[in-house]
């Protein structure tokens, strides 16, 4: 049985199990990288009252494995708590959970690391708040934060598979039940590992596109 055999006959458990993933990555990527902003930006803004309580948490999550706190998450918690909670939404806030405060941390440093003589220079030249933030702090601050948060991105798309040990219906799990009916590991990990690199290598590549073409170092007189 070749690859090709494998996504022919198992069509509709790949692109179910794919389904999965891609709203759990829906899921975590918006809501991470909309809400992460805003925390990122309010950490830079009141950086004793936000910001050290986000940088806190960051680096508390930092040293949990993924999986512990997804096991966490799903069995410790929810016994103490006396509910049920079905593993999709709980996978979807441990990623979220990384996601957000990773995303909080890219855009407050680049915040608090936009050089001051930029600012002194626009108000010099009679711009208001508003007009320097967004005419020059903005279009800077987000050329410098797109490639390591397209990063950031793959690296949770690639951390969706642990869903597949509280028994959410990813695609790692539908790969895993493939292989356990046919027992070709080869060839359906392969394909799992297409499926992988097609996604991730172009977006890995467009951030380090972007890394060399567009980021600079600020600090730079």
């Amino acid at each position: 049985m070749s690859i090709l055999d494998i996504l022919v006959q198992y069509r509709q458990g790949l692109c179910a199990g794919l389904w999965v993933t891609l709203r759990l990555c829906f899921i975590v990527w918006s809501l991470g990288l909309v809400f992460g902003s805003l925390l990122g930006l309010a950490g830079a803004r009141w950086r004793y009252f936000v910001g050290l309580p986000t940088s806190g948490m960051s680096f508390l999550l930092s040293g949990i494995p993924i999986l512990v706190l997804l096991f966490w998450l799903h069995y410790p918690l929810q016994s103490m708590l006396q509910i049920v909670v079905d593993p999709f939404y709980t996978a979807a806030v441990a990623l979220l959970l990384i996601n957000l405060f990773g995303v909080a941390d890219i855009v407050r440093n680049a915040m608090r690391g936009f050089p001051e003589q930029y600012v002194i220079a626009a108000r010099t030249c009679g711009l208001t708040s508003r007009q320097i933030f967004f005419r020059i702090k903005l279009p800077i601050v987000l050329r410098q934060i797109i490639p390591p948060l397209l990063t950031a991105q793959v690296n949770v798309l690639q951390l969706t598979l642990f869903a597949s040990l509280i028994s959410v219906e990813e695609i790692f799990r539908v790969a895993q039940e493939i292989n356990a009916q046919v027992y070709r590991p080869v060839e359906v990990y392969s394909t799992l590992a297409l499926f992988f690199l097609a996604v991730c290598l172009p977006l890995n590549g467009l951030a380090l596109f972007l890394q060399h073409n567009f980021v600079r170092d600020l600090s730079e007189r």
